[in-house]
């Protein structure tokens, strides 16, 4: 009896585990179909949306590739993505390490003051942000974005490197003190490498929010050579009430599959750095 009860839990999770998993795979079946698929197949409400009933076709791949300037969308992305890592680990470390162990009992109140600005919704800034980037006259470029991207990342990634430093002892920091060491020394070479859940957090965090930011993007920048993937690919691709699903889909695909693979990698130190894991 308790074998049965057992497996039948086991059977359960199991279970549980496999709906979740078609749940989460399904998007990108479907991206996968709708890329191949030809129009014909797609539009004929007789055929079986899940499955392929004729011929694959490279169609919507080529076309994505040779009528839009889609590689230069991605390659839009990883600069802006990029340079917002960058700049975000620069603010965001020495942020949050002063807040965490050199501002005493008002850091906390000062970190949960920095993380409520990120709380505020974008389509309350992007108006006056929209006329700064006019004055500093960085509309049609990608520096407009990256000015702008540190603003809503920084204050979260603060917030979130502020609670990962508090579960790092201060006593190991003492210690490299003790050893010779300086301040900045201890934090390079002690707490950062203890550390690097969170940073790998912080790092994937604003890139992905960087890569899928919507309104910004819009704002600032309608000459097609310097858009995102995020901006690029719809209005490139979406003609009044005509969307083009396949090319539509084969650019939802590509660029979700670097991302996909990054938070599979890093799945472990990812949900670690956001649940702020306390070290051994």
């Amino acid at each position: 009896m308790e074998r049965m009860r057992s497996l039948g839990k086991k059977g359960a999770i199991y279970a549980v585990a496999l709906f979740f998993t078609c749940f989460s795979a399904f998007p990108f079946y479907w991206m996968l179909i709708t890329a191949f698929k030809r129009d014909h197949d797609l539009f004929d409400p007789t055929n079986n949306p899940f499955l392929f009933n004729e011929p694959l076709t490279l169609e919507h791949v080529r076309l994505l590739f040779e009528q839009t300037l889609f590689m230069k969308y991605v390659v839009n992305t990883f600069v802006v993505g990029g340079a917002v890592v960058l700049i975000t680990l620069v603010i965001a470390i020495p942020a949050a390490y002063s807040l965490t162990r050199l501002a005493g009992r008002w850091g906390e109140s000062l970190g949960i003051g920095i993380f409520l600005t990120y709380l505020v919704p974008p389509t309350l800034l992007f108006i006056p942000l929209a006329r700064v980037i006019s004055f500093l006259h960085l509309s049609e470029s990608l520096w407009s974005l990256i000015l702008v991207y540190p603003t809503f990342t920084i204050p979260f990634c603060t917030w979130l490197l502020m609670g990962f430093f508090k579960s790092i002892p201060r006593d190991i920091e003492e210690q490299a003190l003790i050893d010779g060491c300086s301040r900045i020394g201890a934090v390079v070479k002690v707490v950062l490498p203890l550390a690097i859940s969170g940073l790998l957090t912080v790092v994937v965090f604003a890139f992905t929010l960087s890569m899928q930011e919507f309104i910004y993007a819009l704002a600032f920048i309608s000459v097609s050579a310097q858009k995102t993937v995020s901006i690029g690919v719809p209005t490139e691709l979406v003609r009044g009430d005509v969307f083009r699903w396949g090319p539509l889909m084969a650019a939802a695909l590509i660029s979700s599959i670097p991302v996909a693979v990054v938070y599979t990698m890093f799945l472990d130190r990812f949900i670690a750095g956001f649940t702020m894991g306390a070290i051994k």
